[in-house]
């Protein structure tokens, strides 16, 4: 939550651009929307702010999180609108299917690509859309990079790759939107930002210490190791029937 605190869409997407997805996902005005992995629920605030019709179920698995979204919700005058559960997204059971999945840099509550997709489906509506955020490798990684994420060459794919993979499992990709660097680097610097700002302004807090270690590791994973090689796509799909 503070290193989300002057970025609060926890994926490197620019305010017009999550606009922009959120247009092309949600087309009815009393749409009902799902979002999986939600956060503090900033991208349900925004699409229900716009459009009074809609209704919305945020889900996520941090108790602080889903808190704030809850007193977020109640300051903008949005709480009849939006439920909030606190649960690990795998385990949601939908009492309504969604017009729209939102599933946005959240794809490790599923355990990845594939299964967010497969996890998402089972609450859609027929004729509904998903909104899936992920990595991929805008070019090979080197060892420096799988080391800054601690993961395999294997976790992610190309671009190509990625929409392959979404392909085969049955959908279409019908928009999507590719991060910029100079979206990954406002959400980069913001991140770090947020954290060591924090940190700086509460010396006395017994967390100042940990925050400002961990605002450095994360820097220097970003700017020594994945800055420019691991991307981030958001797609928007709809099943291929």
């Amino acid at each position: 939550m503070l290193a989300h605190a002057d970025h609060p869409i926890s994926a490197p997407v620019n305010d017009a651009n999550v606009h922009k997805l959120m247009a092309r996902a949600v087309v009815a005005p009393d749409s009902h929307v799902l979002d999986l992995g939600c956060g503090t629920g900033t991208w349900l605030q925004r699409l229900l702010a716009e459009r009074p019709g809609t209704t919305g179920v945020g889900v996520d698995s941090g108790p602080r999180t889903v808190e704030a979204a809850r007193r977020s919700a109640e300051e903008l005058g949005l709480a009849d609108r939006l439920t909030l559960h606190c649960l690990d997204a795998k385990e949601y059971r939908c009492e309504r299917r969604a017009d729209a999945v939102f599933c946005v840099g959240a794809t490790h509550a599923f355990g990845g690509l594939r299964e967010t997709v497969l996890g998402c489906a089972e609450h859609l509506a027929e004729g509904g859309t998903m909104l899936i955020g992920d990595g991929f490798w805008e070019r090979p990684p080197g060892e420096a990079t799988l080391r800054a994420l601690d993961c395999t060459a294997e976790e992610y794919r190309d671009l190509h790759g990625t929409v392959e993979l979404v392909e085969k499992l049955g959908w279409q990709v019908v928009y999507a939107h590719t991060s910029t660097l100079d979206e990954w680097d406002d959400y980069e610097w913001n991140w770090t930002g947020s954290l060591t700002r924090w940190a700086l302004t509460n010396p006395g807090h017994e967390a100042a210490a940990d925050a400002l270690e961990e605002a450095a590791r994360h820097r220097t994973a970003w700017l020594n190791g994945y800055r420019g090689t691991l991307g981030f796509v958001t797609m928007l799909l709809m099943r291929n029937d």
